[in-house]
């Protein structure tokens, strides 16, 4: 009998020892559900914090922004100044306690000296407020410039005053054409200097004192100098040939200067596509005039009356034009029959383009 109940209570302990293990089991594997809500609600509470930190340094960087803005902008609680700038000037104004703008002169700064050298004179040269080259206000009927290239004696310059009508003679300086040739200039009141400069071909360049590129600046200015003693009266200079010299900057520049410097303005005769005038023009504030039309390249005249009808259209179309010509028998015949074309534009010397000096 003794071995039956040990078998028994053996058995009766390895059950509750069953028992407990599917107790411990199933409240081990009840739990599960629990942990799974409690991190989400980590995830949810993590994300809310996120959040808050986010907007809290967006708040802060704001304030820090609007705090910087007030202190450059809120200098006085009563006026506020703005500067509207362009490439040339400011232009301030101020605006007062009832919210309405005036203007207000804005303080320049002192210009500071700078050593000798190209930049200084290109800066001086665009810094000057006298003896600007600027158009005229243009009139209601377009204006045309007809100027006569070449006149080296006084024949020529009768056939041109002959004409009845504003034609502007450019009259060669002393040349192996003509030593006397500056005195054409005396008692006319309007005329031009018909100046030799370099070109391309070695034909042109052997006239008398032509500018070429190769020249100093004290050659050039010697030069210059010496035409406004010839031509104390004269105010416009344009190139003969010079394909050369205004397609070199430098040198270009160098004479521009030089020329404003004697009271001189300069007219392009375009004998090259390449001309550096127009830029430097501008450097300078001055207004760039040029040649539009050669008139006479075919010397008959039906074909320069076909270029007077090209040079009016062209004045129609930007207010006025210039038609360079030369003292040829055919040009002089061509102007005289060219009235009727003339109709639609108003004739005027090369000084009423421009504003009065």
């Amino acid at each position: 009998m003794a071995p039956r109940s040990s078998k028994n209570s053996k058995a009766a302990s390895s059950r509750k020892r069953t028992g407990s293990a599917n107790k411990n089991s199933a409240r081990s594997a009840k739990p599960r559900p629990k942990s799974k809500k409690r991190t989400l609600k980590k995830k949810k509470s993590t994300a809310k914090i996120r959040v808050i930190l986010s907007l809290g340094i967006f708040l802060m960087v704001s304030l820090i922004a609007f705090g910087y803005y007030l202190g450059q902008n809120g200098k006085s609680t009563f006026s506020q100044t703005t500067v509207h700038s362009t490439s040339s000037q400011k232009v301030h104004y101020r605006k007062n306690t009832s919210g309405v703008f005036s203007k207000v002169k804005a303080k320049r700064p002192p210009v500071k000296k700078t050593a000798a050298g190209p930049k200084k004179e290109k800066q001086q040269g665009m810094a000057q407020s006298k003896n600007k080259a600027a158009l005229a206000y243009r009139t209601k009927k377009p204006k045309l410039v007809i100027i006569i290239d070449d006149v080296s004696n006084a024949k020529q310059l009768k056939h041109i005053r002959a004409l009845g009508f504003p034609v502007t003679p450019s009259i060669f300086p002393p040349s192996k054409l003509s030593m006397q040739s500056y005195k054409l200039a005396r008692g006319l009141q309007h005329y031009m200097i018909h100046l030799p400069m370099e070109s391309g071909s070695k034909q042109f360049n052997t006239q008398l004192k032509t500018l070429k590129i190769s020249f100093s600046k004290k050659q050039m200015e010697k030069r210059i100098k010496e035409i406004r003693s010839l031509f104390p009266t004269a105010r416009y200079i344009n190139n003969h040939t010079g394909s050369v010299f205004t397609g070199d900057y430098k040198a270009m520049h160098t004479l521009y200067g030089l020329m404003k410097k004697e009271g001189f303005l300069f007219i392009d005769s375009r004998t090259t596509a390449s001309s550096k005038v127009r830029k430097i023009a501008h450097e300078y504030g001055d207004a760039y005039v040029a040649r539009d039309i050669f008139m006479d390249n075919i010397q008959t005249v039906p074909s320069i009356h076909q270029q007077l009808k090209k040079a009016v259209k062209i004045a129609k179309k930007k207010g006025y034009a210039i038609a360079i010509g030369h003292p040829h028998k055919a040009t002089m015949r061509a102007l005289a029959s060219a009235g009727n074309l003339f109709k639609d534009v108003e004739l005027v010397y090369i000084d009423q383009i421009y504003k009065n000096p």
